[in-house]
């Protein structure tokens, strides 16, 4: 088969998303309460989030029914094309096979909807009038104030403050959906006022915005607090990127030799690997799976495997996950959805027993993958999926150098429209390298709660 394009209908878009709790090779780490350490239930959950997600977040089944309702929102960009990157295979002179699933066709532009959606529809269901969440690079903002739209809710966006700076457009796609949108840190809360008494000139981190957007949610009863990565019912959602991916697949008679996806809290990688992961894990094909994140933010690669606050003040349950320490401030790189202290428990559980593999790569050498891809494909991506495109160029010239035939997949998480500026810098010469801050390796382990 040579498709350049390979297209499911509606009829066949995935009716159940995929759970790896069912197939992990072992129970996943408790949450623990922030104050007393012990493992929390649902209800402790229940002050900010919906029951209906709290739920999914501890299920064991193996698939969750999709509700018809979000289905039919689903409808307006899915299912996604699995291109074939037949232009970059020949740029690159490589005997293996490039594709990418193009998760950027959605109406915000990037693979958030798939949660925001049905995360906006649990709520709603359950009486919730308005959702607030956080945001690095504005990819989830956008999202979920578009969900928030379609469902007819209420949401606030805080914003992280260095991506609010560097991406105005895409604040104002929030806005446009109906959206509030702040900079974090801001004044309007308390952890947002401790961070500026302690640094006025704070950057913002996901960590500040996340304790930000949960405070709000705690004092008001009407709101519930959204997540768009790390937690498990997040993954759960995204896992149709994959479902997906397979039956595309299995139409041209192929199965990935590699798999690749950019991560910052996971969702993204962990949306379009997992379906794949679970047949490794029963005896399938022994595909190779590579997460990757930035020098300037490595939670896989150089984090400790530890329980943690998944903000930066406290306020959340701790869980185990590869992390940097709740309180690290990572350095203003572009792409700013992969600027997150720690990652997924599902994912690094999975990296810490071997399943998967990880890889970090410096901002330079990740946009000029990034001008490549759009130089031959014709997509400039967002700073976020270039990391992934990095990888896979990088095994295409190793196929080159070793003859091999491999068949190599990756997660084209978002478009770049709105990350111009960004080109702008790298164009100029004027992107920097960050690297993660050696000094502070041996600090990790102080940043991390005792428990």
């Amino acid at each position: 088969m040579n498709e350049t394009k390979i297209i499911l209908t509606e009829d066949e878009m995935p009716r159940a998303w995929y759970n790896i709790q069912a197939d992990l090779p072992r129970p996943l780490p408790p949450p623990l309460h922030p104050g007393t350490h012990q493992p929390i239930g649902p209800g402790d959950l229940a002050p900010i989030f919906p029951m209906g997600l709290i739920m999914q977040e501890v299920s064991q089944e193996r698939y969750i029914e999709i509700p018809e309702e979000v289905l039919d929102v689903y409808k307006l960009w899915r299912p996604t094309p699995l291109h074939r990157a037949k232009r970059l295979e020949k740029a690159l002179k490589t005997p293996a096979k490039i594709y990418y699933k193009n998760e950027s066709v959605s109406p915000a532009g990037s693979h958030k909807p798939n949660t925001a959606v049905a995360q906006a529809y649990y709520n709603k269901k359950e009486g919730v009038k308005r959702l607030v969440t956080e945001t690095g690079a504005g990819q989830w903002g956008s999202a979920l104030a578009f969900a928030c739209k379609i469902f007819g809710m209420e949401c606030t966006v805080f914003m992280v403050k260095v991506s609010y700076d560097q991406k105005p457009y895409r604040r104002i796609l929030m806005e446009s959906w109906g959206a509030q949108v702040f900079a974090s840190p801001s004044i309007l809360t308390d952890a947002g006022k401790k961070i500026l008494a302690e640094n006025s000139d704070s950057p913002g981190s996901l960590g500040i915005a996340i304790s930000e957007a949960v405070e709000v949610a705690v004092k008001d009863p009407d709101t519930k607090y959204s997540l768009g990565s790390v937690l498990n019912h997040v993954l759960l959602h995204q896992s149709i990127i994959g479902l997906e991916a397979k039956k595309q697949f299995e139409k041209i008679g192929e199965y990935p030799d590699v798999i690749i996806g950019c991560v910052g809290g996971g969702s993204n990688f962990s949306g379009l690997a997992f379906p794949f992961v679970q047949d490794k894990l029963n005896g399938g094909p022994k595909s190779r799976f590579l997460a990757v994140e930035p020098t300037a933010c490595p939670s896989l690669t150089r984090g400790h495997y530890s329980y943690d606050f998944g903000d930066a003040v406290g306020m959340t349950p701790l869980i185990k996950m590869h992390t940097l320490g709740h309180n690290f401030m990572p350095a203003p790189i572009h792409a700013g959805g992969l600027r997150y202290h720690g990652d997924a428990p599902l994912l690094c559980l999975l990296y810490d027993d071997k399943v998967i593999d990880a890889v970090a790569y410096r901002q330079k050498p990740v946009f000029e993958a990034a001008l490549q891809f759009a130089q031959t494909e014709g997509i400039v991506p967002a700073p976020e999926s270039a990391h992934a495109i990095r990888a896979a160029i990088d095994e295409a010239v190793r196929c080159r150098e070793s003859g091999e035939k491999k068949t190599i997949v990756f997660s084209l998480s978002g478009h770049g429209h709105f990350d111009l500026s960004a080109y702008e810098a790298y164009l100029n010469g004027n992107l920097e390298n960050y690297e993660y801050p050696e000094e502070e390796l041996e600090d990790i382990k102080a940043r991390l709660p005792v428990v």
